[in-house]
């Protein structure tokens, strides 16, 4: 073979090698990303947010089903806001998160499906309190000063997760219905969410 020949075979091969390997992960930029969970408490909304998250993801637009992504939450880092600080110490509690023995919460994705524009529908487990359970939620991706920024949010179930017991089981004084909203921000310029 004559070198340019040469040349443009081992080119090819070489970029056949990297559309087979997968994305590396890009992490999620914790500073900048945000995760809420929203209830209602004697039917009055109460907001609260998880202050120290963390996680990687793998996300290429033109493979969605390809999408891999893991949020790991550290549930002492609930958050009600200021002058709450004796509902954060009850929130760690046996009958809420129960943090001495379940100390963080895991959302795993994998996979999604596009829904036209920059919308998708993920699919993942959270692993809470020892329970596992399937979730799937609308997310919306966009560009955003050097990062990508994917948005949704999902509801759950607090007493599928064993949240909220004894005296707090009852949803007439405390909803069982939660819905958790997020914003994870990665680097736009990371392999792993390039296209």
């Amino acid at each position: 073979m004559t070198d340019w020949k040469t040349r443009i075979a081992n080119a090819t091969g070489v970029a056949l090698v990297c559309l087979t390997l997968p994305a590396a992960a890009a992490s999620i930029d914790a500073s900048r990303s945000s995760l809420t969970a929203t209830f209602r408490q004697m039917n009055v909304p109460v907001e609260g947010s998880f202050k120290r998250i963390s996680g990687d993801v793998v996300f290429d637009v033109s493979r969605p089903q390809d999408a891999r992504a893991s949020l790991d939450v550290d549930l002492a880092s609930f958050d009600l806001g200021p002058g709450t600080e004796d509902y954060a110490v009850e929130t760690r509690r046996k009958d809420w998160f129960d943090t001495t023995r379940f100390p963080r919460a895991t959302f795993t994705l994998a996979g999604a499906r596009a829904l036209g524009g920059d919308r998708f529908e993920a699919r993942g487990k959270l692993s809470m309190k020892g329970r596992v359970l399937e979730l799937v939620a609308n997310v919306a991706r966009r560009s955003e000063a050097g990062f990508l920024v994917f948005e949704g949010q999902v509801p759950i179930r607090r007493l599928a997760f064993g949240i909220g017991e004894g005296e707090w089981r009852d949803p007439s004084v405390v909803a069982d219905e939660v819905i958790v909203r997020f914003r994870l921000v990665v680097p736009a310029s990371a392999a792993a969410v390039a296209k």
